[in-house]
């Protein structure tokens, strides 16, 4: 069985000065991150970015061609609290085309030294791709992600506390036909204390049992496995993540399992 990476760094929202960004259709792929809204109070256009998930984010303004005078110039960079505004920029002029990127969690992540616990209600353990798997865990994003190779319905449990910054459960299938399904997996982000954030992914159809905002605890119930997305069988995507200032990068973590300490390293199966 292959089992296939999952990436959900940056989500980007295009609009036009004076116009709201359009809604992501129910298809399109999982729900965006932050709205770019621009508002005139008389004064010029301001660019205001909406954080829509229960966690901060990191925002850059951008633009389209040759940048606008602005203040303060462009690129802009904020950060946004969970469900907050923030205002990025002033623009000056009103025909200017803006693009937002967005990369969840807090630049000023500092990770602690945690033992997480095992993410799945069985005692039986098989990884289906590890550290460093050659198919997909070899971007930033995924290097020290981890697959379990587990069926389909299998109980999926926080492995750490902490607080749900998303919660994807509107897709159904997958397989490997197409790297656009990479985005069409579902999936459940947790906030943690110092920052960083485990994402469980690859969930089933309404896999999720806790909404954004929930506060977890470490053992709790979350969710159930699946095979949604780009996917080679049915696993649980498990991967610590930080924010590193507008890019996401997957960190080592320690984890106790079924028979006792999982020692993970690049290797071919990626735990020993």
């Amino acid at each position: 069985m292959r089992s296939a990476g999952f990436a959900l760094a940056v989500a980007i929202t295009v609009a036009a000065l004076a116009v709201a960004s359009p809604a992501l259709a129910a298809d399109d792929g999982p729900a965006p991150l932050a709205r770019l809204d621009i508002v005139d109070r008389g004064q010029g256009p301001e660019a205001w970015a909406e954080n829509l998930l229960s966690g901060p984010i990191e925002v850059v303004l951008r633009s389209i061609g040759p940048a606008p005078p602005a203040q303060p110039a462009l690129p802009a960079r904020a950060t946004v609290p969970a469900r907050a505004r923030v205002l990025v920029s002033r623009i000056q002029r009103a025909d200017a085309q803006l693009v937002l990127e967005v990369v969840p969690g807090h630049p000023g992540a500092r990770p602690l030294d945690v033992e997480y616990a095992w993410p799945l209600g069985t005692h039986v353990l098989r990884v289906g791709q590890g550290w460093g798997g050659v198919f997909s865990h070899r971007d930033d994003e995924n290097r020290h992600a981890v697959d379990f190779a587990v069926p389909e319905g299998t109980p999926v449990l926080a492995a750490r506390d902490g607080v749900v910054m998303q919660a994807e459960a509107r897709f159904a299938g997958g397989g490997l036909r197409s790297t656009d399904d990479t985005a069409r997996a579902n999936f459940i982000r947790i906030l943690h204390d110092d920052g960083t954030m485990a994402l469980y992914a690859h969930l089933a159809p309404g896999g999720t049992s806790v909404a954004a905002g929930d506060r977890v605890r470490r053992g709790q119930r979350i969710g159930t496995s699946g095979n949604t997305g780009y996917s080679g069988g049915p696993h649980l995507h498990f991967v610590v993540q930080a924010n590193r200032g507008l890019r996401l990068a997957s960190i080592p973590f320690r984890m106790f399992g079924p028979g006792g300490i999982l020692r993970f390293s690049e290797t071919a199966a990626g735990v020993e």
